[in-house]
């Protein structure tokens, strides 16, 4: 018999594209559905953009997430379930070959239907080009701290794995 594990996962959304509430909604009824179990899930925040200008609002959300994937496993998946609620090419972030996550101004951002990062991973340092946990920007977002604090989230930045 094949014991699964179950992972936390903090996941951070948010839309500012179509009807921004219910693109929340259908991502977490999505990920309950294809990445595992919602155990919390924060109240709807408004906020504006971050990182370039829009004359439209963001709503955002946090949820806690169990999950048997692996983090590989859960970028695809929430990968799939962006592109099912309608963001694509156009509407992804683009960073130039030199940039890095932490500089800004090296990266260009879109409006967006839905936006699905993955916060954090049990207590994992993963830093692959495709992924990094825990999100490095996560700390600067008010938007993402707040919904966070809401659903009990506590953070100590985990050390990187030797």
């Amino acid at each position: 018999m094949r014991i699964k594990v179950l992972h936390q996962t903090y996941l951070g959304l948010g839309s500012n594209l179509g009807n921004k509430e219910e693109n929340i909604q259908r991502a977490i009824a999505l990920i309950n559905e294809q990445i595992g179990t919602v155990v919390r899930q924060s109240a709807l925040f408004y906020s504006e953009p971050w990182g370039y200008e829009s004359d439209n609002q963001f709503v955002n959300a946090a949820i806690l997430v169990t999950t048997t994937l692996t983090p590989l496993q859960l970028l695809k998946a929430t990968q799939r379930i962006e592109h099912l609620l309608g963001k694509t090419e156009e509407h992804a972030t683009e960073r130039n070959s030199q940039s890095s996550i932490l500089n800004p101004q090296s990266t260009i951002y879109h409006d967006r239907p839905i936006d699905i990062d993955i916060l954090t991973y049990d207590d994992l340092h993963i830093d692959l080009p495709q992924l990094k946990i825990p999100h490095p920007l996560m700390q600067m977002r008010d938007f993402v701290m707040t919904p966070l604090r809401e659903i009990g989230f506590t953070y100590a930045d985990p050390e990187p794995s030797r």
